[in-house]
């Protein structure tokens, strides 16, 4: 057991409970709210005043399944990929079953959400990676005020006894490491002031974040991660802590400018605002398919970029063309913020930087929001309870909140009839941590947000780690206690937590980026980082495949699912899977896969055909629109006629999809889908292998059980889709094997099936294959036709970059002679059409690596190796998705007794 503890006078007063809360947001006026209601003591105590914890500054709103086809398994869905595959399912599970009811009791609290004037409907909007409209918000702007003026009204009412303007400053254990209460600090004078103690056997941390540790962030003064460095002193493990979300729209307010910063929400880009540099050029066209509404963190990661390349110390956010009244009624509270410092959106662009906005890690805890101290809780941003893994998905924070402090309470006052088990005697802690000077408060700041701010390395994550512990040398000259000192200690501890894990995970995941790391390994790093305070008072960095203590069982692979009229295709996810983001650098809210909002968007399907879907401007809800198509068609208004005729109703059939000959499997989500539109009821699917998997001849792909006359309705659509996909699959993988070691990629075209082309081009990346462009507007190919329309190769470039300055071209010839004048006007790629392997070797060395090539034409399996070694980038294959034969599976039908 540690017994470390900060340098402060002996308690001049003491007082008791049944329960101590530390914070007044959303988290902890829930936990106090309901201990009361059950009859327990309660001792809420707050940094500043009740109504000013974190929770007020909260813009957006808060997210639960509320509305009309939504359902908790589509918002888990989304949950779990924001987290990219480090969220605890069952705690994301326990989030989205137990939030909608959670927002309901919060409602008959008191919270007055915006509603529709006709109707008196809760009004729901969409943020970034919610597939659905499932937003609550208030005041347009103002959610998290309206829920803290609720529940702090509610509070007082209740009578619950609060001491304000008090800094926790340890936890007070017994002599066997059970929670005997806390110690304190009052700032100021009133029924308690200066050092005490609060005697209670349950305490629950609620302190919010600690976004103060660096320069700028759009926490509150009071998030100096008090409860995380409290946990640690205390013995507890906290986990993730290296995943801080930056915001990319903060206001800039000057180079001197530290502390809080106005927030400029995400949803003002949402609603048409571009991102300019101080020449008005939309640098986000180009950096990613969906510019600024791209994920936060790379839209904070593009902004830097930016500023590095320019010199400059902020962007601008444009948004004059709203005109006054949507800003008056749309974003009444940024209008405000941005007048009150002097900038007039209206009439002149917003300066914006990125600054910390949200911890994702905390003290770990379990389903129930207990540490790994007997009696200690945490709740809120303080705690990691595995709901956010390595990115917060929009809004899920004031729901954690509420859901797990409604669970917190519940915990504490489970066994009423044994009554409240007493605080046991304080033992004093064993060492006394020396103090910080408050100057060294900037010095933190600083260190942090060049070391370990957006963009990290392995060097600059070092120099933070260097500095940080010569500042803590430095500290061991004791300064003087105090609230500043005690803050600044705080910070520093929670810093140097979070530069050694950001220097141990040796990757980029969620919104931890890694430039030297720049990759996600899910081979090594799918796992959480565990830090803990040794006596010595250094750190313990372990890790575990968990962030929940104790670790949790895994979801199984068989799933159930119950339909409805609105079955969203999200139910046959499996959590876990990997994210968007892992495999196309995150795709956004524009195209219903992603979000402008920081987090990817987990749908269900496998994370390439989401980016594909996103390249092509679809919504992954598509693939649902697809799978009703194809029983449209098949049923055309009526019934399977012989399955209704030969199948009892009540029949239920177990069936194995299984593979007739050799190859590669592409589209068994697609045909999930499908099967989901045509079940009138439950159905369970078992995932024998993955999409990309080489499967042999009886191989089973899928096992259903369902309704008979269900899956033999849907039978046919599913094997269509899975042997189609899966031909183009196999053939592709053909291919690939005959490239493998060359350094060459088979490449398909745009020959593809009207409606399929996100599909197809899917199951070619199955193959092992990869992308062409989807469409005639992802980018500039100059042909033949083109060159005779523009009057020369050149010319034809030159129109191009002249119409769309900001697209790639890639242009088309069919003799040697026309590469030179290309290269000269900067093609991104030469297709090489009809070239012999002697030419086209001859253009590689001409090219010399300052264009891509690309093969196409001639092409065949028996020559593809001898077109590869001479050094071409690219084959390229139109057969692939134009006329690959289908794979051969079929469905094959358990005995069943019914």
């Amino acid at each position: 057991m540690t017994g470390i503890r900060l340098h402060a006078p002996r308690p001049g007063w003491a007082a008791s409970a049944d329960v101590v809360v530390i914070g007044s947001g959303v988290a902890g006026l829930t936990v106090a709210l309901r201990c009361a209601a059950a009859g327990r003591k309660v001792t809420l105590v707050t940094k500043a005043r009740l109504d000013d914890g974190s929770t007020r500054w909260a813009q957006g709103g808060i997210a639960a399944a509320l509305g009309d086809g939504d359902t908790p398994a589509q918002h888990l869905d989304d949950t779990l990929v924001a987290g990219a595959g480090l969220c605890d399912d069952e705690a994301v599970r326990t989030l989205v079953t137990e939030g909608p009811d959670a927002v309901r009791r919060l409602i008959a609290a008191g919270a007055r959400f915006d509603t529709d004037a006709g109707t008196g409907e809760i009004l729901l909007t969409r943020e970034g990676g919610h597939h659905r409209n499932r937003i609550a918000h208030a005041g347009g702007d103002a959610t998290g005020a309206e829920i803290s003026r609720a529940l702090v009204e509610a509070v007082r009412a209740a009578g619950i006894e609060t001491i304000e303007h008090a800094l926790v400053l340890d936890l007070l254990k017994d002599a066997e490491g059970r929670t005997a209460g806390v110690s304190l600090h009052v700032m100021g004078e009133g029924q308690h002031d200066g050092v005490g103690s609060v005697r209670a056997s349950a305490v629950v941390l609620a302190t919010g974040g600690m976004g103060q540790v660096f320069s700028a962030t759009t926490n509150p003064a009071v998030s100096t991660g008090d409860g995380v460095a409290l946990a640690l002193r205390a013995g507890a493990e906290v986990s993730d802590l290296e995943f801080v979300q930056f915001h990319p729209t903060v206001l800039w307010l000057g180079p001197d400018a530290e502390g809080q910063q106005p927030l400029v929400s995400e949803a003002v880009r949402g609603e048409g605002a571009h991102l300019v540099d101080a020449d008005g050029h939309r640098f986000m066209v180009g950096a990613h398919e969906l510019a600024e509404l791209a994920p936060r963190d790379i839209v904070a990661k593009g902004i830097m970029r930016r500023m590095q390349e320019q010199g400059a110390e902020h962007m601008y956010l444009d948004a004059r063309h709203f005109g006054a009244t949507m800003w008056e009624h749309r974003f009444p509270t940024i209008l405000a913020a941005c007048r009150a410092h002097g900038i007039d959106p209206v009439t002149e662009p917003i300066p914006v930087a990125p600054a910390a906005h949200y911890a994702s890690g905390g003290v770990r805890t379990d389903l129930r929001g207990r540490t790994t101290i007997e009696g200690l809780y945490a709740c809120g941003e303080v705690a990691c309870t595995g709901v956010h893994g390595a990115n917060r998905l929009a809004s899920n924070s004031l729901l954690e909140g509420l859901v797990f402090a409604e669970r917190i309470a519940a915990d504490i006052t489970a066994d009423a009839a044994d009554g409240v088990r007493p605080a046991g005697e304080p033992v004093a802690g064993t060492a006394t941590l020396p103090l910080l000077a408050p100057e060294a408060r900037q010095a933190v700041q600083r260190v942090m947000t060049q070391g370990a701010g957006v963009l990290r390395s392995r060097r600059s994550l070092e120099h933070a780690a260097a500095e940080l512990a010569r500042i803590q040398e430095e500290a061991d000259k004791a300064a003087e206690p105090g609230t500043e000192a005690w803050e600044t200690t705080n910070l520093l501890h929670v810093a140097q937590v979070l530069v050694a894990a950001a220097l141990r995970r040796e990757e980029t995941r969620g919104c931890h980026w890694r430039e030297d790391h720049p990759d996600r390994d899910d081979a090594a790093w799918r796992r959480h980082l565990i830090v803990a305070l040794r006596p010595d008072r250094t750190l313990t960095v372990s890790a575990t495949e968990s962030a929940a203590f104790p670790p949790l069982t895994p979801a199984p692979k068989e799933i159930r699912v119950s339909t409805n009229d609105d079955r969203p295709l999200h139910q046959i996810g499996l959590p876990g899977q990997e994210s968007a983001e892992d495999a196309s650098g995150g795709c956004g809210d524009g195209c219903g896969c992603g979000a402008y909002d920081g987090e990817a968007y987990e749908c269900g399907l496998d994370p390439e055909l989401v980016r594909l879907l996103a390249a092509a401007g679809l919504d992954p809800l598509q693939i649902e629109d697809i799978a009703h198509l194809a029983i449209e068609e098949d049923l055309d208004g009526g019934k399977d006629i012989t399955s209704f005729a030969t199948v009892p109703e009540d029949a239920v059939a177990t069936g194995d999809f299984t593979a007739r000959e050799a190859g590669t499997i592409a589209g068994l989500r697609v045909a999930e889908a499908i099967l989901s539109v045509a079940c009138t009821d439950e159905f369970e699917v078992e995932r024998h292998v993955e999409d990309g998997d080489r499967v042999e001849a009886g191989q089973k792909l899928l096992t259903v059980r369902t309704r008979a006359t269900d899956l033999l309705t849907a039978e046919r659509s599913m094997l269509n889709i899975l042997c189609h996909l899966s031909g183009i699959a196999t053939a592709t993988r053909a291919w690939a094997d005959a490239l493998e070691g060359t350094g060459a990629a088979v490449r398909d075209t745009r020959k593809t099936t009207v409606g399929l082309r996100a599909l197809e081009k899917y199951a070619v990346r199955c193959g092992g294959g990869v992308n062409h462009r989807m469409s005639l507007s992802d980018a500039a190919l100059v042909k033949d036709n083109h060159v005779i329309a523009a009057g020369g190769v050149a010319e034809a470039f030159r129109a191009v970059r002249r119409e769309f300055p900001d697209v790639a071209i890639e242009v088309e010839v069919d003799r040697i002679d026309q590469i030179a004048p290309v290269l000269a006007e900067g093609a991104d790629l030469v297709m090489l059409d009809n070239f012999t392997p002697e030419q086209t070797r001859e253009a590689v060395e001409l090219v010399a690596g300052r264009a891509k090539l690309e093969s196409s034409g001639r092409l065949t399996l028996a020559n593809a190796r001898a077109y590869a070694d001479t050094g071409v980038d690219y084959l390229a294959v139109g057969a692939l998705t134009h006329s690959s034969p289908i794979l051969d599976i079929g469905l094959d039908l358990r005995e069943e007794d019914n």
